[in-house]
């Protein structure tokens, strides 16, 4: 197989998570294939992974907690750095740092300096400095009180590293439990201090029916797009300086029908392509109903969105929406030179078939490949099944490596 090349001459790989597996993958763009390497362990069960801004580190947050609201917490919760190799290779890189509760998400800051992490149940934040040689250093003491709203689920700078952008999800209703209202907390960020600027309610009803999950910036306007989750909307927010306006310039669904009540649909992944004129959003929908003695695929619409940015307005408009041919895609990932889009769902689905003898199969846990047209759209070129093993693949992403 002939070697991957970005845009840039960098070799491309992606990383892979399943369980407490990270595992490297080597990428060759032009053929639209992946070819699995090695693997190595972490402390616990990944929970996201950020590359360094040299790309010679990942940093990986990990924790035993269960996901979502459950009353698990868990007892090892850490932050490792894990150091990449001239081939893609990956090794753990001085020791991991303990972390409170289960960190939902991570970031490193533009600078390289800071690692910072959103976690959800309760709601806070941590500031990390970053040592000189890539390993997790002491934790940040914060001098402001913040808001940090009700399950966070996402943390991120944005491009001028003056501002943190901090989706607070909130919760839908339950029948024994009120809703729980969403914001997107805005801080200040000097020196791994964060301070309070504002709290963004974009539907301005107190922060009920509004979910806002994770954002993504437009790597040369500013521009801010955020996926909301339960109402399966795109929002395009400007910053101006260090202010994010508070109600969005547009508003658009994600989905490419009319969402039905009675199924479980929301969003998850949200990237921009490299060149600013295209952006991916996956929608999720993961219902189940009794069916021949097993739990099946009840409907919804499991589809990555694509939406064309026009570029003196920042309006999005959808322009395609795919089936990545698995259920519940979690994250996603475009290559640097913006030619190849990857998928990964969660788990295996039981799903109708007729052809088999009792009506049903597994829709295996898998990667899925797209080739990317110069107009945004995907095109499908193959998927790889992923033996979990009853285990969550619940992050994957590309990367160049440095030549």
């Amino acid at each position: 197989m002939s070697e991957a090349h970005t845009a840039g001459g960098d070799r491309t790989v992606l990383y892979q998570s399943v369980g407490d597996q990270l595992t490297h993958w080597d990428v060759d763009i032009d053929a639209a294939t992946l070819t699995r390497r090695a693997s190595i362990t972490l402390p616990s069960k990944v929970q996201y992974v950020w590359p360094h801004p040299s790309r010679q580190f990942l940093t990986v947050s990990t924790s035993d907690a269960a996901s979502g609201n459950t009353p698990n917490p868990g007892n090892m919760h850490r932050l490792c750095a894990v150091r990449v190799d001239a081939d893609g290779a990956l090794a753990l890189h001085g020791e991991p740092q303990p972390l409170p509760s289960r960190p939902i998400h991570h970031c490193v800051d533009r600078s390289g300096a800071y690692a910072l992490c959103a976690f959800n149940n309760p709601s806070n934040i941590t500031v990390h400095r970053i040592n000189s040689d890539g390993t997790i250093g002491a934790r940040v003491a914060q001098t402001s009180k913040l808001d940090v709203g009700i399950y966070s689920h996402q943390v991120v700078t944005a491009p001028s590293n003056r501002l943190v952008i901090f989706p607070a999800r909130g919760n839908d209703a339950r029948p024994d439990k009120p809703e729980d209202p969403g914001a997107i907390k805005v801080f200040g960020f000097k020196d791994g201090q964060l301070s309070p600027l504002a709290s963004i309610d974009a539907v301005g009803k107190g922060g009920l029916d509004y979910r806002p999950r994770h954002v993504d910036f437009h790597p040369t306007q500013p521009w801010m797009y955020v996926n909301v989750e339960s109402q399966n909307e795109l929002h395009m927010h400007y910053i101006d300086g260090d202010n994010v306006t508070a109600k969005p310039a547009f508003v658009k669904t994600t989905l490419a029908a009319k969402h039905d009540p009675q199924f479980h649909q929301t969003t998850s992944a949200i990237h921009f392509h490299p060149n600013g004129r295209f952006l991916y959003t996956a929608n999720r929908a993961d219902s189940t109903v009794a069916f021949n003695g097993k739990k099946v695929f009840a409907g919804g619409e499991n589809s990555i969105a694509v939406f064309a940015i026009e570029q003196t307005t920042g309006e999005p408009t959808r322009i395609q929406s795919v089936d990545p041919l698995t259920h519940h895609v979690r994250t996603l990932g475009i290559d640097p030179s913006g030619r190849l889009l990857v998928t990964a769902n969660i788990r295996d689905m039981w799903i109708r078939d007729p052809s088999s003898n009792d009506g049903v199969r597994v829709a295996p846990t898998a990667l899925t490949v797209f080739r990317v047209g110069d107009d945004g759209k995907l095109t499908f070129a193959r998927k790889y099944n992923v033996e979990s093993h009853g285990k969550l693949q619940w992050w994957a992403a590309m990367m160049g490596l440095p030549t």
